[in-house]
């Protein structure tokens, strides 16, 4: 029994039916229109010509259905992975502040220690100012320390005529008020200054202090900046606050 040409199967020798011959234009001519096919063409016609769902080898590739557990199992590991990343890079970047906020640290209490070391030697340069001592090759010296001091964040504080901290001023002496009235505490000398860097108080200023009636203090007089978490200014050392 003869098989037409073109037919999907063919009898073998015991009857069994035979995979289908399967033939594939490669010529690079087209026999109908004579011109020259482009590779896309071949490609297409090569696509065309094998079998839907079939694999570059000639086996069939295995499909995965949509509702296949493994898809499910998939999208719970990824969605697993994508929170341990995102954990771990918050985690990461916690770190790196808390590391640059430490070196931060580090830095500051080694320039607190260093400037601390020097307080006595601007007590000495400042001394010996007052008494005309620091002139000539002298002041040159002592002007490149204090500088030095600055640049580091040195701030010395403490004039006559400020409101009195009892967070920056160390009070020696007390003048009370001889009329009555409202007052407020002010420095009437300074004996020997305050410095604070970083907002941390090295030194508290050794004054002098009086009540003077508030119609007497200037509206200027003012306070310095206290550092974080101080109490203000009181009305005066010795008598004590009232809540508020």
């Amino acid at each position: 029994m003869s098989t037409p040409y073109g037919s999907d199967r063919r009898p073998g020798p015991e009857g069994e039916q035979e995979e289908p011959v399967r033939v594939r234009d490669r010529r690079r001519i087209d026999p109908l229109t004579g011109e020259v096919r482009s590779s896309a063409d071949v490609g297409s016609q090569q696509a065309a010509g094998a079998p839907a769902g079939a694999a570059p080898g000639g086996e069939p590739e295995p499909g995965i259905e949509l509702d296949d557990p493994r898809i499910a199992d998939l999208e719970k590991q990824l969605e697993e992975r994508t929170q341990d990343l995102q954990r771990v890079t918050a985690e990461y970047a916690n770190y790196r502040r808390r590391v640059d906020r430490d070196r931060e640290g580090v830095v500051v209490a080694a320039r607190v220690s260093f400037v601390s070391d020097l307080l006595t030697v601007l007590d000495d340069l400042e001394r010996a100012e007052q008494h005309g001592d620091l002139n000539g090759p002298f002041k040159s010296v002592a002007d490149k320390v204090v500088g030095v001091a600055t640049r580091l964040g040195l701030e010395a504080f403490g004039a006559d005529g400020e409101l009195f901290d009892p967070a920056l001023h160390e009070a020696v002496q007390h003048e009370p008020a001889e009329a009555p009235g409202p007052t407020v505490t002010v420095l009437t000398a300074v004996l020997r200054r305050g410095y604070r860097m970083a907002d941390r108080v090295l030194r508290p200023a050794m004054v002098t202090v009086a009540d003077r009636p508030e119609s007497e203090v200037p509206a200027a007089a003012e306070v310095p900046d206290a550092p974080a978490g101080e109490p203000g200014p009181v009305p005066s050392p010795d008598e004590p606050t009232n809540p508020a």
